[in-house]
């Protein structure tokens, strides 16, 4: 009989420490080695994988009428969710995680009138899971809208997929089965499927979003730029070749005065200044900004403009940064 870590998805083995799924004692173990020690000791362990990796996935739920939830982080929400629109025919309903993470002072209402997707979602639910926000309108949705028992969790890595499911067999069905949760990438490494008695959940592994700046970042960096509460948004009446430094991850320059509000970690140290300031590993970016649109730094987080406007903005190459219609 195949078991499975309970963590991560990795079939349990006792043959190579090196290899993905790996126990002293196959037969009794509930955990893998390294799920235990991100659990216990927050000591991650990188494996790497691609997208790639995890294509056989959704080919294996496009071949099912199940229902699939694709849980996107509202705080850092990705351009680019038509991705599982593209590869997936199901019904999908959208979920979006962390909304304790935005001023609440912001209706929902107001959020959901400001999204601008390449999607298609037969419904879209607002939710925190750490809050216990709005779980119960999940439920009841999931409920309403599942064909078959069996649903599949779906997104991209940091979405918070596993800690909402964790919150969910918490609270609705005194499960004791915890998914491991990571801000890392490749937490989990194969779908998990948990039966329970109304329900079948399926969690599958967390795509990887280019252009992330998350992605180059681990340890205290990550802990420092991922917020984990309410953020307080700062407002600053920008001059011309006035630049805010983004603690050590990005220089915004304003090269035409406009106001502008950062939603970023509260984490994150900003200083004002005049002076040219220089990064070597950082990448030079120019963007063009409408009035009342945001500016996003992929993983990092978003700055209102509240007049049309030309920025410099210097951080790690590869990342993406891109405008929308501001979320807020």
């Amino acid at each position: 009989m195949i078991r499975k870590c309970l963590g991560c998805g990795a079939i349990f083995q006792n043959e190579s420490a090196e290899v993905d799924g790996y126990v002293k004692d196959p037969e009794t173990a509930v955990l893998c080695e390294r799920c235990f020690r991100i659990k216990h000791y927050s000591d991650y362990k990188q494996v790497v994988k691609t997208n790639h990796d995890f294509m056989p996935i959704l080919k294996e739920i496009n071949n099912t009428n199940d229902l699939v939830l694709i849980v996107a982080d509202l705080f850092s929400l990705s351009e680019s969710l038509e991705f599982f629109g593209e590869n997936l025919s199901n019904p999908m309903m959208l979920v979006l995680t962390k909304r304790d993470i935005l001023p609440y002072s912001i209706a929902d209402e107001t959020l959901l009138s400001h999204l601008n997707l390449k999607l298609n979602p037969i419904d879209i639910q607002i939710i925190s899971s750490y809050k216990n926000y709005e779980l119960d309108s999940l439920m009841e949705k999931i409920h309403n809208y599942k064909k078959t028992n069996r649903i599949y969790i779906v997104g991209y890595t940091n979405a918070g997929k596993s800690t909402m499911i964790n919150h969910i067999l918490k609270h609705y069905y005194r499960s004791e089965i915890d998914i491991t949760t990571s801000p890392l990438p490749s937490t989990t490494l194969s779908s998990i499927v948990i039966d329970l008695p109304d329900l079948t959940i399926v969690d599958t592994p967390g795509f990887l979003e280019e252009g992330s700046i998350v992605d180059q970042l681990a340890g205290n960096d990550l802990k420092k730029v991922l917020p984990k509460k309410e953020i307080k948004p700062i407002t600053y009446q920008m001059k011309t070749k006035q630049t805010i430094i983004i603690d050590h991850y990005a220089h915004f320059t304003c090269l035409t005065p406009n106001d502008c509000t950062f939603f970023l970690s509260n984490s994150l140290t900003l200083n004002r200044t005049f002076k040219d300031v220089e990064n070597e590993r950082f990448k030079r970016y120019q963007i063009k900004v409408k009035e009342g649109q945001d500016i996003v730094i992929s993983g990092l987080g978003f700055i209102k403009c509240r007049k049309t406007g030309t920025f410099e903005i210097y951080t790690f190459p590869n990342v993406k940064i891109f405008t929308r219609d501001s979320l807020i």
